[in-house]
């Protein structure tokens, strides 16, 4: 490493240690925890290059994909199961997501593979905030990228169900329409949520939701309240 950019390094490592690794909504410094950053720079059950996902693709059980790749923010993740006893054997993945998705899809892979696997129905059960808790806890704008490794399990848990002609197992929500005059859906009202949107008026201003469609606000909050709770467990 050269004199430079190993100064460089320092007074990187220095200014984060001083200021922490980023600021909340009200402006206050946040820190991750050591098991974030443990996650983080030794991450496991990830590929390091697209051929081992491909690899490993032909032989999963159930392969689920959310977000977009383009956009900086997507997951893919690979499952195989035990079929006999309806247990997680492998949990693999990729992500084009920051820091924080990708420890928290770390620690969530180590969650479900743990002590020979969890069943399938005990492993849908864990909620994102279980996956943040597990991990010494996520800054409230950070919050969403957790849910990340969540939706894109269950992706894979249905691919997994289709597969294996378990039909009646799939579960999902549909997308819905709330506004109709800026079409604006029900996911972009969880996206909000998950931003740290926690009000209407928070809603309203990343979203509009209701600025000209005025008889969808009674939905729309119904929408706030059941994904605080979903997420956050707040009510």
């Amino acid at each position: 490493m050269s004199k430079s950019l190993k100064v460089l390094k320092e007074n990187t490592c220095s200014e984060i240690s001083n200021k922490g690794d980023g600021f909340s909504h009200d402006g206050n410094s946040w820190f991750y925890t050591d098991k974030v950053k443990e996650h983080f720079f030794h991450p496991v059950n990830i590929f390091k290059t697209n051929e081992e996902a491909k690899e490993f693709e032909k032989i999963a059980d159930g392969v689920g994909m959310v977000g977009s790749p383009a956009c900086g923010d997507g997951m893919k993740m690979f499952i195989t199961v035990d079929k006999k006893n309806d247990r997680l054997i492998e949990v693999k993945w990729q992500t084009y997501g920051c820091g924080t998705a990708i420890a928290s899809t770390s620690a969530f892979s180590v969650m479900l593979t743990k002590n020979g696997g969890m069943k399938i129905t005990d492993a849908l059960k864990i909620t994102p905030r279980e996956i943040a808790d597990y991990i010494g806890g996520i800054p409230p704008r950070k919050f969403h990228c957790s849910v990340l490794a969540d939706k894109a399990f269950r992706e894979a848990v249905n691919d997994y169900f289709r597969k294996s002609d378990q039909l009646e197992r799939i579960k999902g929500e549909k997308v819905e329409v709330v506004d109709k005059i800026l079409k604006i859906t029900t996911a972009d009202i969880e996206h909000a949520v998950l931003e740290g949107a926690l009000d209407f008026e928070a809603v309203q201003r990343k979203t509009k939701v209701g600025i000209h469609d005025k008889a969808c606000i009674p939905q729309v909050k119904e929408l706030i309240e059941k994904y605080k709770e979903k997420y956050y467990g707040e009510e």
